[in-house]
C-alpha cells in the first residue's frame, strides 16, 4: 500500500471512532513503509483521542518520533501542540511546558490566514475556555447525543412498522447498519413487548407514567405500604428496549469499522489484479 492509501485508511477508521483500528493501520504503514510524518501524526491523534494518560503518553511519543527527523511538519507541531494544551500543569508539567515553544515555532512556520495558523487560534482557544463554556459545550455534546438516540428510535420504529424487513444495507451506511442491527437485537418471539415499545415509545412512557403512580398511589392507599416505589417496575420493558436500542448502535459501529477496514485491506489486492 502506498502512504495515502494508509492515511486515508487512518482517516476513514478515526471519523468512525474506530481509534484503535486506526492505530492499527498506521502502525502497519510505518512497519511497511518506514518514518512517515502523515502516518506518525495519525498514530499520535488516534491515541490522544482516547483521553488516557497512558494513551496521551504514547500520543506523545509518536510526535516526538516524527519531529525528530521532520522538525518543521506543521501538522506534527500542530498535534503535539494541541495535546500538550490539554496536560496537567501539575502531573505532567514537561508536556505543559512545551506549549510556548511549540507555539513560536508554529508562528515562522504557518503564516497568518494559513490553515494551520487558523487551527492553532481554535486549539487556544479551546485552552483558554471557562468553566461555563465547559458546561456548555458537554450540555451541546449530550443534546446532539440525545437527538441521534431518538433519531435511532424513529428508524428502527419506522422499519418495524414496516414489518421489520431487513433489506441489504450498504456495510459503511452506518444509519441503515443500524437499523439492522437494533432489528436483529428485537428479533424474536419473546422480544415481541420490546418491539411494541420502540414502535409506541413516546404512548409506551405515558403509559407507564400512570401505571407507577397508580400502583403506588394503590399499594400506599390499601396500608401494604407506607411509602412505594414498587410501580416504578412498569419502567422496566423500557429500559430494557432502549438498552437494546443503544447496544445496536455500538454493535452497528463495529460492524461498520470492520467493513471500512476490510475495504482498504483488500484495494490493495485489488490493485494487484492483472489486467485484462
Amino acid at each position: 500500500m502506498t502512504r495515502d492509501a494508509y492515511a486515508d485508511r487512518c482517516e476513514d477508521l478515526f471519523a468512525l471512532c474506530g481509534f484503535t483500528e486506526a492505530r492499527k493501520a498506521a502502525e502497519a504503514g510505518l512497519a511497511e513503509l518506514g518514518p512517515d510524518p502523515v502516518l506518525y501524526r495519525w498514530l499520535g491523534l488516534a491515541h490522544a483521542a482516547e483521553d488516557d494518560d497512558d494513551h496521551d503518553a504514547d500520543a506523545e511519543a509518536a510526535y516526538e518520533a516524527g519531529l525528530a527527523q521532520w522538525p518543521d511538519d506543521l501538522g506534527l507541531l500542530v498535534s503535539y501542540l494541541e495535546l500538550c494544551l490539554r496536560a496537567d500543569t501539575w502531573s505532567y508539567p514537561g508536556r505543559a511546558a512545551r506549549v510556548e515553544r511549540l507555539k513560536e515555532r508554529i508562528a515562522v512556520l504557518a503564516p497568518a490566514g494559513s490553515p494551520e495558523a487558523a487551527r492553532v487560534d481554535a486549539a487556544l482557544g479551546w485552552a483558554g475556555r471557562g468553566y461555563w463554556q465547559d458546561v456548555r459545550q458537554r450540555t451541546a455534546a449530550a443534546t446532539a447525543d440525545r437527538a441521534a438516540s431518538t433519531s435511532h428510535g424513529d428508524d428502527v420504529a419506522e422499519a418495524l412498522a414496516r414489518g421489520g424487513g431487513r433489506a441489504p444495507a450498504h456495510p459503511e451506511d452506518l444509519r441503515a447498519v443500524e437499523v439492522a442491527a437494533a432489528l436483529e437485537l428485537l428479533d424474536g418471539p419473546g422480544r415481541a413487548p420490546l418491539r411494541l415499545v420502540v414502535r409506541h415509545r413516546a404512548a409506551a412512557y405515558a403509559t407507564a407514567l400512570l401505571l407507577a403512580i397508580a400502583t403506588n398511589k394503590a399499594l400506599v392507599l390499601s396500608g401494604t405500604v407506607s411509602y412505594s416505589v414498587w410501580g416504578w417496575i412498569w419502567f422496566v420493558p423500557l429500559l430494557l428496549a432502549e438498552s437494546r436500542l443503544r447496544q445496536a448502535r455500538r454493535l452497528a459501529r463495529e460492524r461498520v469499522i470492520a467493513a471500512t477496514a476490510d475495504r482498504h485491506a483488500a484495494a490493495p489486492e485489488a490493485g494487484q489484479a492483472p489486467a485484462g
